[in-house]
């Protein structure tokens, strides 16, 4: 018997349009949790910078099919590239938070995080004239013993978070999560939460369409995944790196390890674009709105 998803339409149910948001993760290629041990954090300024390309080959390629997104920028970015959030803003999509310096919850205590999650989004708000409602963990870390992030968030003034990836992996991940867009209870606080996209295979959830899935995986898979999701009217989150539409990326581990970093670099753009061509995707906060997670926007918000 096949294990691959099954094939669905291109409408949800009822022909109402389904969810579908675009998250992009602004860091740049010497920051992610698989360099931790190589790149110290005051080393990052010594190496040359490409992010602001990179996010720019998104920026255009989103405009190709007039997709929106949400941008969840590193505050470390922000602070060297400030022109790239306002540019960001400007061509008209979501400013989100990706807290500091990417370090994971499990490295932070609660009054750490809580000071960079306003941080951030101070900095945010201030380069993009606009207020920053969403928030992703780096290596989406929001799990089982790191919950007090939520209640943290909502102290800051988040309005949702978008971290939790249902499934079990080493170093993140939390199978009990929800696998929908849901207000969120966790330790007597309530968030909004838009988790990262699965599909279920029998009593497993599969992780597609995000990070190291959306390149690792065979295209069929994503395809798949997103009939999945289309068929269903079930809300997606497809998530993506800078550093994903760089194949040409200085190569910072030894002999270009660890190989899941550089892996299918060079297919990231095609399935992207094949994605946006098939269905309408729009920023994670319109997408809530639409769910009646959101309070409705003001007139002119970004979709």
């Amino acid at each position: 018997m096949s294990n691959r998803p099954p094939v669905g339409g291109n409408g949800a149910h009822g022909g109402a349009e389904p969810a579908l948001a675009l998250s992009v993760d602004v860091e740049d290629y010497y920051q992610v949790q698989a360099f931790a041990g190589i790149v110290p954090r005051d080393a990052w300024s010594s190496y040359p910078s490409r992010v602001v390309a990179n996010t720019r080959r998104l920026l255009d390629l989103f405009d190709e099919s007039g997709a929106r997104g949400t941008f969840f920028v590193l505050g470390w970015v922000a602070r060297a590239e400030p022109g790239l959030v306002r540019e960001i803003a400007a061509r008209g999509h979501e400013v989100a938070s990706h807290g500091m310096d990417h370090r994971m919850l499990t490295e932070l205590s609660r009054s750490e995080f809580l000071a960079q999650a306003r941080e951030s989004r101070a900095l945010l708000e201030d380069l993009a004239q606009a207020p920053v409602l969403g928030y992703r963990a780096p290596s989406y870390s929001v799990g089982k013993g790191t919950l007090w992030a939520i209640g943290a968030l909502a102290e800051a003034g988040y309005a949702y978070d978008s971290s939790v990836y249902p499934i079990r992996r080493r170093r993140y991940g939390y199978p009990e999560g929800p696998t929908r867009p849901t207000r969120f209870e966790a330790e007597g606080v309530t968030l909004v939460e838009f988790p990262l996209p699965t599909v279920p295979i029998g009593p497993v959830r599969f992780p597609v369409l995000a990070g190291a899935y959306l390149r690792l995986l065979p295209r069929w898979v994503s395809a798949r995944a997103l009939d999945y999701h289309l068929a269903r009217g079930v809300p997606l989150i497809l998530n993506v790196h800078p550093w994903e539409v760089d194949p040409d990326q200085p190569s910072v581990g030894p002999a270009r390890r660890p190989w899941t970093h550089y892996a299918g670099l060079h297919k990231t753009a095609g399935v992207l674009r094949a994605a946006l061509a098939r269905a309408r995707f729009r920023t994670a906060a319109a997408c809530l709105r639409d769910l009646g997670l959101l309070p409705a926007a003001p007139a002119g918000a970004i979709r």
